[in-house]
C-alpha cells in the first residue's frame, strides 16, 4: 500500500527564517530515493486568528511501506532529517502512515514544480 512521510512542523520561533530556510528543505527532501512526489503544505490559523496546532505540513509519498523505510536511512535522508530538527525550532514531529484512500481532484504538482514554487 502507498506509505507517506509526514514531517508535522510545529510553529517556528521565527517564522521569516524558518521560510527563508523551507525552499531548502523541500529541495533535500525531493532528492530521497524512491519518492514519488512531495506535497507542501501551511496550515490555516483558527477561524478566532489563533494559531492551528502545527505550522506547516510536508507530506513524501511512497509505492509502499518498504521503499519509505529504506529512502529513510539513506545518505540523502541523512542530509535531509537534520535540517528539519535544525529548521523547526518550535517542534517536529515525523510520522509513517499508510495511504488508504487518495480521490481524484486538482492535479498533484510534480516535485520539480513544488520545490521551485516560493
Amino acid at each position: 500500500m502507498p506509505t507517506k512521510i509526514t514531517v508535522i512542523y510545529d510553529h517556528p520561533q521565527d517564522p521569516d527564517a524558518f521560510e527563508a530556510g523551507y525552499p531548502d528543505q523541500l529541495a533535500l527532501a525531493a532528492k530521497m530515493p524512491g519518492i514519488d512526489r512531495l506535497e507542501s503544505s501551511k496550515v490555516w490559523p483558527k477561524d478566532d486568528g489563533t494559531p492551528a496546532p502545527a505550522y506547516r505540513l510536508l507530506d513524501l509519498y511512497f509505492t509502499d511501506y518498504d521503499t519509505a523505510r529504506d529512502a529513510a536511512s539513506t545518505a540523502e535522508a541523512g542530509a535531509f532529517f537534520p535540517t528539519v530538527i535544525a529548521l523547526a525550532t518550535g517542534g517536529v514531529r515525523v510520522v509513517f502512515a499508510d495511504v488508504e484512500e487518495s480521490r481524484g481532484g486538482p492535479a498533484r504538482p510534480t516535485i520539480e514544480a513544488a520545490v521551485r514554487a516560493p
